[in-house]
């Protein structure tokens, strides 16, 4: 089910602010996941930046601090590589400096490649299972515990319109963002009566990103918004108000429009 934007729109004009909660990123060094880091760190919040490039997560870092934001954490991590036990690693790492985890930004993923499934390659297809849907698996399971510590814990996960519609050519990274679709659904409905986390699925439609350049070469980037407008939709999913609507999808487009920030023609 999608999430109508009226109250997603109230909610952002009011200006929400994240002092004192502690949120984690993946993919925080580009795209949609840097803009959400940024903001959150503007917005007051402790933001945990996790990517693979330690130098481009030390200039996330740098522009934090420099925006007056709380002092972020870097963690580097390879998600191509992420075992159950690293994860928990991890977990076990953010226990220690913070004891709890108010919010979980899944943005972190890889195409894969659009090929036939025929000849699809077998090392792009394993690499955007893991990255897209396994890594999410295993990072979730083992950070539940720290975020049910919260008062309103929130997770919210980046899926795509290919991930609900079926079409041709869109190999593993479709079937990765099927199988995130029903991975939330799931977890949506085991959370509802025995946690206080409420978890989100966010459609960002097309972005001016690398990975969308990559899929559409095609495509003239200046007709699509930029990761800053469509990081709205999931600084929306982190906050408290939006704990009302758990396991629905936000659509970036309609927010967008419905705030003004971008028409769809």
């Amino acid at each position: 089910m999608s999430l109508q934007p009226n109250s997603m729109v109230t909610t952002l004009k009011s200006n929400p602010r994240f002092t004192d909660r502690i949120i984690l990123v993946t993919g925080a060094t580009a795209g949609i996941g840097r803009a959400l880091a940024l903001e959150l760190g503007k917005r007051g919040a402790t933001v945990i930046l996790l990517g693979r490039n330690e130098s481009e997560l030390d200039t996330v870092y740098d522009a934090i601090i420099e925006s007056g934001g709380p002092v972020p954490a870097i963690i580097p991590c390879d998600l191509s590589t992420l075992t159950s036990e690293q994860a928990q690693a991890l977990a076990n790492q953010i226990q220690e400096n913070f004891g709890r985890l108010d919010g979980l930004a899944h943005i972190a993923g890889t195409l894969g490649g659009r090929e036939p499934i025929q000849s699809h390659r077998p090392r792009q297809w394993d690499l955007a299972i893991q990255i897209n849907l396994t890594s999410v698996f295993r990072l979730t399971q083992a950070l539940l515990p720290l975020l049910d510590r919260s008062p309103s814990g929130r997770i919210v996960f980046a899926t795509s319109s290919v991930g609900v519609r079926v079409e041709a050519y869109w190999g593993a990274y479709a079937v990765s963002k099927a199988g995130l679709e029903m991975f939330t659904g799931i977890l949506s409905q085991e959370l509802e009566n025995t946690s206080s986390t409420r978890v989100f699925t966010v459609n960002p439609g097309g972005t001016r990103t690398k990975m969308r350049a990559e899929a559409m070469p095609g495509e003239n980037p200046a007709t699509l918004p930029s990761p800053e407008l469509v990081a709205d939709a999931f600084l929306y999913g982190l906050t408290e108000d939006a704990g009302a609507f758990h396991g629905q999808r936000v659509n970036a487009r309609e927010l967008m429009d419905a705030l003004g920030t971008w028409k769809v023609s």
